[in-house]
């Protein structure tokens, strides 16, 4: 055989036995953790024309007092009824210091917000109703893209586990980076769920209160105070008035003795240098 021939056939087996190993060994050793994202490839972000939009609303409603706590209840009670969730309601009841009040926290479908806002304007009086929004698309999109490379990651280290020509140093850094890839994937899926929450329903707050002037009871209520704060004043004249008294106590029984004992020295010292009246000759 031409020698040239041979040549060029030897180098292409041993380029080929090269290739093979490197086919064989590669696969069994996984990327380092600090690497992980570097062996995904890019996402591919959406360029359609969804948008992922957070909307928050606040209603705030007058009702009689007598009908609050049944207002609140009515709406607890119709969220039932439409693609609605309640999170958080509470009521306070009136007390001493304070007038009775509600709120009710809740999502719901975009589709049925306009029942929800017509069932709460025919339990009182709707003063005040505000709306914000705001764009989540791109956090949508970049927590999509990092689920799907997550996944994908994975899975190839799933597979990586059940070839052969893994070692037993491979495996454990590949159970560790598993383990990692994993926990990474159920931070961004739980995510993922809080997004589409607030994206796909709308986040309400209705709060309950009664009109102002069942808050202020008018002049009788005006007097009352009047005279509770003359009360107070009055009872802290006497409490200074009081203490002043037995902060002289202890003074008292120093100072009136000494007045005393002065008042007869003083007497005694105008005796003395008292001049006699003339005496007067018979005629």
């Amino acid at each position: 055989m031409n020698p040239k021939v041979t040549s060029l056939l030897l180098a292409f087996l041993i380029f080929i036995a090269t290739g093979c190993a490197k086919q064989a060994v590669a696969p069994a050793i996984a990327p380092r953790a600090s690497g992980v994202m570097a062996q995904l490839e890019p996402a591919a972000y959406a360029t359609g024309s969804q948008h992922f939009i957070a909307e928050r609303d606040k209603i705030e409603v007058v009702t009689p007092e007598p009908q609050l706590e049944k207002s609140w209840q009515s709406v607890l009670g119709f969220c039932d009824t439409i693609r609605c969730e309640v999170i958080s309601p509470s009521i306070t009841m009136r007390t001493a210091d304070s007038v009775p009040s509600g709120s009710v926290f809740l999502r719901v479908a975009p589709e049925d917000l306009q029942k929800l806002v017509t069932d709460v304007g025919s339990l009182g009086k709707i003063v005040q109703h505000t709306s914000a929004r705001e764009d989540e698309t791109n956090a949508v999109i970049d927590t999509d893209a990092k689920i799907k490379n997550l996944t994908a990651f994975r899975d190839n280290l799933r597979a990586m586990l059940g070839r052969h020509s893994a070692t037993t140093s491979n495996i454990v850094e590949i159970d560790k980076q598993l383990a990692d890839t994993q926990a990474e994937l159920d931070s961004e899926t739980a995510e993922r769920k809080i997004l589409a929450n607030e994206t796909e329903k709308i986040a309400v707050e209705i709060s309950f209160r009664v009109p102002q002037a069942a808050v202020s009871t008018g002049g009788i209520s005006e007097v009352w105070d009047a005279l509770g704060g003359a009360g107070s004043v009055l009872g802290d004249s006497v409490a200074n008035l009081v203490t002043t008294i037995l902060f002289l106590i202890p003074w008292f029984v120093l100072i009136v003795p000494a007045v005393w004992m002065f008042s007869k020295a003083w007497k005694r010292l105008r005796k003395r240098h008292a001049v006699p009246p003339p005496s007067q000759v018979a005629g």
